[in-house]
């Protein structure tokens, strides 16, 4: 029984908010910056849930079910380097505490095709999560949904690789990466996040699957 009740205490708290990061504007739409904020988008359409501008907290944002959980969907109106903004307006308004939000980002450090979760942690050089980290309180203590997008190769080529688009290929892969993504959630939303990283793991793409 106090085995039991160990388990109960370090249980995670439920997620209520998953942000998806990108650059707003035409301009950006299918670029390799905004996988998080498609990851978003498709959940979205994925569950019916409409996202409409909030003014007030700097985004697109919208609440529904998914497997069985309320939450709340939101995609900054900000550019990558403030995305801070939303995720901590949002945060307060709603009381949600870092432990209960995904933030769903592209991935330099792995290739199209995979994704990940992952609990805790540094920014590790991405401007989207180095800018939330001090609008939630300097808490690093929060998800993250990693959606690779390879890296060009050289560090003075990243900041063109991640505006542009990918190839066809390559965002074909991303495209399943982020589908499955979306099959591996309701495990992560259902408290089962071993299973949920389990899952995205063992589920990478390579252009052999297409």
């Amino acid at each position: 029984q106090r085995r039991r009740w160990r388990r109960e205490l370090i249980a995670m708290p439920s997620i209520r908010l998953i942000v998806g990061l990108g650059n707003p504007g035409e301009k950006y739409i299918g670029t390799r910056h905004n996988a998080g904020a498609d990851f978003v988008s498709a959940l979205a359409k994925q569950n019916g849930i409409e996202l409409k501008t909030e003014k007030k907290l700097a985004g697109r944002l919208g609440r529904g079910t998914v497997a069985g959980h309320d939450v709340r969907l939101l995609i900054p109106d900000t550019f990558m380097n403030h995305s801070g903004k939303a995720v901590g307006l949002a945060a307060k308004y709603f009381q949600i505490a870092p432990e209960q939000i995904v933030i769903a980002h592209d991935e330099l450090d792995m290739p199209p095709g995979a994704s990940r979760f992952k609990f805790d942690g540094g920014h590790g050089g991405h401007n989207g999560l180095r800018d939330v980290i001090p609008a939630i309180g300097g808490s690093k203590a929060f998800w993250r949904l990693r959606v690779g997008i390879g890296h060009p190769g050289q560090a003075s080529k990243v900041s063109g690789w991640v505006l542009s688009k990918a190839s066809k290929i390559e965002q074909q892969l991303i495209d399943l990466s982020i589908d499955e993504s979306l099959s591996a959630l309701p495990l992560l939303l259902d408290g089962e996040d071993v299973k949920a990283m389990t899952r995205l793991h063992s589920s990478d793409k390579t252009k052999e699957d297409l």
